[in-house]
């Protein structure tokens, strides 16, 4: 197992906040929730729960994937915005940058998921007994070397995005799990952000919209080192 080293500065970056519910920026390299060692006890959550002790994790991002993710406050708040999740009423976009070009401009991978027991937390394609699982992609920009995807993920399940990526023979860059040697030293993390995500408020009922913007890593020659 790697070592653990989540990222401290800052702390916490809230990107919303109200009564009802938090938006949070997470980095890359900070686990969604605790884990069960204590060595990794720290977690996006508990700081969170640090400074809004009603906050309450709705949905997960990997540990090494970095951008967006809303919490609850409270019971009541976390029931709605669960079912709105469950519904697939919240819309989310994330960035990633992939190893070589795909040859269309769009498309979507409608492949079938399960866990890699043996190899946990891998996840593998299976046709028998996976899960459906369908993620749609666009292409933004290409260096020829690497490609920048728009990846809309219609289901959710865990590590879908990483594993449609490999299975399109562009793994992510930096994925320590799904990319193979040359894709995972050309990054030197996991090059995956949750940009977008757009949901009506459960309490005003009003639509919301939040954007955050992947770091620099993701536009190589714009002045990433």
């Amino acid at each position: 197992m790697r070592p653990y080293n989540p990222p401290t500065d800052p702390h916490l970056s809230v990107i919303y906040v109200d009564d009802a519910l938090l938006v949070l920026d997470k980095p890359s390299g900070l686990l969604t929730v605790p884990g069960r060692d204590p060595a990794h006890r720290d977690s996006l959550a508990s700081r969170a729960q640090g400074a809004y002790a009603d906050a309450l994790i709705v949905h997960r991002l990997d540990m090494d994937t970095s951008g967006l993710v809303v919490m609850a406050r409270g019971a009541d708040i976390h029931r709605k915005l669960s079912a709105l999740f469950q519904q697939r009423a919240v819309d989310k976009t994330y960035l990633a940058r992939v190893w070589g070009e795909p040859a269309q401009d769009s498309g979507e991978v409608d492949l079938p998921l399960i866990c890699d027991w043996p190899n946990r937390p891998r996840q593998m394609v299976d046709f028998e007994v996976g899960k459906p699982s369908l993620t749609r992609w666009r292409k933004l920009s290409t260096d020829g070397n690497t490609t920048l995807l728009e990846l809309t993920p219609v289901t959710g399940r865990s590590h879908q995005l990483r594993v449609h990526m490999q299975a399109m023979g562009h793994p992510i860059l930096g994925d320590p799990f799904y990319a193979h040697a040359e894709a995972l030293a050309a990054a030197p993390r996991l090059l995956l952000h949750a940009q977008e995500l757009g949901f009506v408020h459960p309490v005003l009922e009003s639509p919301l919209h939040f954007l955050c913007n992947a770091g620099p890593e993701f536009h190589p020659g714009s002045g990433a080192g």
